[in-house]
């Protein structure tokens, strides 16, 4: 989301600035002072002070994260890592190509996985061990992970990019889960291609987004708002022009650990390591351009009018937490979409689908399961139909 993007941005390229100081001190250190005694002796004098300062700066600068991560979460007793199996290249939108990969029972329910911005496909990695009794879909964002963009980038895109997917799935019904961006992306859906829903899609779970400009719905709003223009839209694009320097500065913030103090300000009390490191290593591999882009297009998005297109039965959920798309978006939501209920998982932020994947996990399942049992036919494979 846009603001810890930002704050992501500016405190790699404060790192950068702290490994300068640590090449400053080293060298005044090393070039030292020469100074003439009493007997017009030349001496050079170092001041060990300089040395100690440049070698304290330099061990920050790519050690930093070993230290700053303990204290900001807990440890771990299941971990995530950004690991994948054997996935494809699937056609996206005007030329986008989409890395896609298949887990569960072929013949079971089909849920299609859309991960926030920022991230890729691997952070599903409880969703795919929790949810291992259904057929699976989770993709790249194109941009971002293994997926390749073609093309501007805009909420438009990323849903006629979540069609292809969906078709992926052939005649069979889906769920769609999406977070963060990946809810605004089923919601431009459903304002685009309201004919899908009901037919190709069965039914639809949120998890932490909203139904407008995030900087609307977060917190601090006017603050954030008044400050759009000024301030985050110029740095946004100067990441975009100079994406090389703003890419050094996010690998130098992963190793100083200040990208993960920006990354735990999308987590409440149930953080662990591998969940913080994992999220942050995301952030850090993808390209700061694009990155840019896709907060930009945020701003300049709305699909609060889309909202009456969702009647297949919708489960958001939302948490009590949360600061990035705080509760009263998911709220706003539930109500206005007339095949939807509001569930609230208490002590969690925006990434809440990880620290209490537990409770997401299990109250998609139980969606899910729902569904099925209330329209079985709908959801059979098209040849086990036929043959029955």
């Amino acid at each position: 989301m846009p603001i810890i993007s930002l704050i992501r941005l500016l405190l790699g390229l404060l790192s950068l600035a702290i490994l300068g100081a640590a090449g400053y001190f080293l060298f005044t250190w090393w070039q030292g002072e020469f100074v003439a005694d009493a007997d017009a002796v030349t001496r050079r004098i170092r001041e060990d002070w300089r040395l100690w300062t440049g070698l304290g700066l330099l061990a920050w600068s790519f050690l930093g994260r070993w230290i700053v991560t303990p204290l900001l979460a807990r440890r771990d007793t299941d971990r995530t890592r950004p690991e994948r199996s054997n996935g494809q290249i699937a056609a996206g939108h005007a030329g986008s190509r989409l890395y896609v990969e298949r887990h569960g029972p072929a013949n079971a329910p089909v849920i299609v996985l859309t991960h926030g911005w920022g991230l890729d496909s691997t952070i599903w990695s409880y969703a795919r061990r929790d949810l291992s009794q259904f057929r699976l879909l989770s993709w790249d964002l194109p941009g971002l992970g293994r997926s390749e963009l073609q093309g501007e980038l805009s909420l438009e895109t990323l849903a006629a990019n979540l069609k292809a997917v969906v078709a992926l799935a052939g005649e069979r019904p889906v769920v769609l889960v999406g977070h963060s961006i990946g809810g605004m992306t089923i919601q431009t859906l459903a304002r685009d291609h309201p004919e899908l829903f009901g037919r190709e899609i069965r039914g639809v779970v949120l998890l932490n987004t909203t139904y407008t400009n995030p900087l609307r719905t977060m917190i601090l709003s006017p603050l954030m708002l008044a400050l759009r223009k000024p301030l985050i839209e110029p740095v946004l694009t100067l990441a975009r022009w100079l994406q090389p320097l703003a890419w050094v500065g996010a690998w130098q913030g992963y190793l100083s650990g200040s990208a993960h103090v920006a990354n735990r300000i999308g987590f409440g009390r149930f953080v662990t390591h591998s969940q913080l490191e994992h999220t942050t290593l995301l952030a850090t591999r993808n390209p700061p351009g694009v990155l840019a882009r896709g907060n930009l297009a945020m701003f300049r998005w709305d699909a609060e009018a889309a909202l009456p297109a969702l009647t297949v039965p919708t489960l958001v959920l939302g948490g009590d937490m949360d600061i990035v798309t705080k509760l009263e978006a998911s709220r706003h939501i539930a109500g206005a979409a007339p095949g939807a209920r509001l569930e609230t998982i208490e002590g969690v932020n925006h990434m809440g689908f990880l620290e209490r994947a537990d409770v997401y996990n299990a109250a998609i399942a139980e969606f899910v399961e729902g569904l099925a049992r209330a329209d079985t036919a709908t959801f059979m494979p098209m040849a086990a139909t036929s043959a029955a």
